[in-house]
């Protein structure tokens, strides 16, 4: 079985907006949960825009399912997930003051970069994922570094099922094939949704658990608009 992790980075955009607590992190989180989500994935960037780091530290007793932190191993990214200990870091390699993830690792170039932080979250006992393109090179690469996991990024694959070219999804398929070759675990995420998943899910081997924060946040307000207006018009009857 796939497992489903709710990315809650937008949560945390709506909150900051308004300032507050509302919505309360803490409690989406908690629901998500609750709802049948196997996982919460945050993805802390060094401004703090959306997750802070102290979101981090708050939801790590609460989240009961898989904890995943996301983020480039850089400034005090390392120390936090050192002291949060979540089941899962990924590291994505975004550069300071990114709208959001645009590329994979060159897995080849920074090898000893991205070994010497997956040694570090190993001898913690925290599972290890790199970020990646679906190029054979870069898997190898990230193989080389002694990660547990990869995570591919889907954007091009979900760009192209938009556009009803379901043959975008070739080229993961291959990538998973050698990652499963390589006894490496698979996760993706990245414009993953309602519209693509399904069909995702359904022809990549080995798909382990997927990350998914921004399409599903949306859904959420389309899906549950039409409720809460009439909830508004039957508390003013």
């Amino acid at each position: 079985m796939t497992k489903l992790s709710v990315n809650i980075n937008k949560i945390a955009t709506l909150r900051n907006a308004r300032g507050g607590n509302v919505p309360d992190l803490l409690k989406v989180a908690t629901d998500i949960q609750k709802f049948g989500a196997q996982g919460i994935t945050i993805h802390p960037r060094p401004d703090e825009r959306h997750i802070r780091y102290q979101d981090a530290r708050d939801l790590k007793p609460i989240v009961y399912t898989e904890f995943n932190i996301e983020g480039n191993p850089q400034h005090n990214f390392i120390d936090l997930v050192l002291e949060c200990k979540p089941e899962q870091v990924t590291l994505v390699p975004d550069a300071i003051g990114a709208i959001t993830s645009s590329a994979g690792w060159d897995t080849v170039k920074n090898k000893a970069y991205l070994t010497e932080m997956i040694q570090e979250f190993q001898r913690h006992g925290i599972r290890t994922s790199i970020f990646v393109d679906p190029i054979n090179e870069m898997i190898e690469g990230a193989k080389k570094t002694g990660t547990d996991r990869i995570e591919l990024y889907t954007e091009a694959f979900a760009h192209q099922y938009s556009l009803g070219n379901e043959r975008g999804i070739d080229p993961y398929i291959k990538a998973a094939i050698f990652a499963n070759e390589l006894n490496l675990g698979i996760n993706a995420g990245h414009d993953l949704s309602l519209d693509n998943i399904q069909f995702f899910k359904q022809n990549i081997p080995g798909l382990l658990e997927v990350s998914i924060g921004h399409a599903l946040i949306s859904e959420a307000l389309y899906l549950g608009l039409e409720n809460v207006v009439n909830m508004y018009l039957q508390k003013m009857k």
